[in-house]
């Protein structure tokens, strides 16, 4: 018999993150604790309001999967009893974690995985005046950062990227539009990013309205993240976007991660891995798709004024393993 536990944690931020739906001042997760023979997996989520959840819906669906994780529910029977999304995930990462601690191997090495020894994250500049964008971005890069994933909203566009291409002129940039953007001048805004080098566009605009980019001709790759959840999305996304963004909390945990990966790439889609905001928990269960993926948006835990013990080691712009 495994003994179970669930509970929440509020991890504060060292400063606002701000994006077009809102500020946060603290990362809000679900923990659950498996142990069995006096061997313990843990897995978190991050419930996210843009897909309906909340703290309170996403403690009420682990739950009620307590009984039958007590009982030995198994990862792929897990998959048939939960919808994808932030409580299958902690589940799901825990049973992983388990099965990684029964062994005593490293998550990657469980998946036969060789991880590198430092992974280039980006490191998000959030929405502000120009000017304050501008010195956020030219502070992450001076202090090592060389990917930028720049928050905007649906005002200021290019007051705020010319500020910043200026300040950070040899730096990779992405941008994340969070669903912001209407189709109605889509095509001035994406030849603005590809004349300032923006290298990705995410998620423009709202899941949707995706037959919008049906045919459209633009200038630089688009990803889908709000519209890419698991292998299900995948056909609503061919010859609309050329990259999907994978987290955790929409594909349920790592089991349907690796399947969305695999299968994605064998329809020709780029793949980047994200994460929410998040303690290390939740970013050492993705680890094993960092090989796979052309960006890696992995600083959630940097946001954190305190990180989780033990804490990944990150520098400004870098993950190292």
């Amino acid at each position: 018999m495994r003994s179970v536990k669930v509970y929440e944690e509020a991890w504060p931020l060292h400063s606002p993150f701000v994006i077009s739906r809102g500020s946060r001042s603290e990362a809000c997760v679900v923990v659950v604790e498996i142990e069995e023979d006096g061997v313990k997996g843990t897995g978190e989520c991050t419930p996210y309001p843009r897909y309906g959840e909340s703290l309170a819906s996403v403690m009420a669906q682990v739950m009620t999967l307590v009984p039958a994780l007590q009982q030995g529910l198994t990862r792929d029977a897990l998959q048939q009893r939960l919808a994808p999304g932030a409580a299958r995930n902690a589940i799901d990462c825990a049973l992983w974690s388990l099965e990684s601690a029964k062994q005593q191997r490293a998550l990657p090495a469980l998946l036969d995985v060789s991880l590198p020894q430092m992974v280039v994250t980006a490191q998000t500049v959030v929405i502000g005046e120009p000017e304050q964008m501008a010195a956020s971005a030219k502070a992450l890069y001076d202090a090592g950062a060389t990917l930028l994933k720049v928050k905007l909203d649906d005002r200021l566009i290019s007051e705020r990227m010319v500020a910043i291409r200026s300040a950070v002129p040899d730096a990779t940039l992405i941008v994340d539009a969070n669903e912001s953007w209407h189709s109605e001048g889509l095509a001035a805004r994406c030849q603005l990013l590809a004349d300032l080098d923006v290298a990705m566009l995410e998620q423009p605009l709202p899941a949707k309205d995706d037959a919008a980019l049906t045919n459209f001709i633009h200038p630089l790759p688009i990803c889908a993240d709000e519209s890419c959840h698991t292998r299900e999305s995948l056909a609503g996304l061919k010859g609309r976007y050329e990259m999907v963004n994978i987290k955790l909390d929409k594909t349920g945990g790592l089991t349907e991660a690796l399947a969305l990966a695999h299968e994605a790439k064998a329809q020709g889609f780029a793949l980047m891995l994200g994460c929410m905001l998040c303690t290390s928990r939740a970013i050492n269960a993705a680890l094993p798709l960092v090989n796979e993926v052309s960006f890696a948006d992995l600083d959630g835990p940097t946001w954190l004024a305190v990180d989780v013990s033990p804490a990944l080691h990150f520098t400004t712009g870098t993950l190292h393993l």
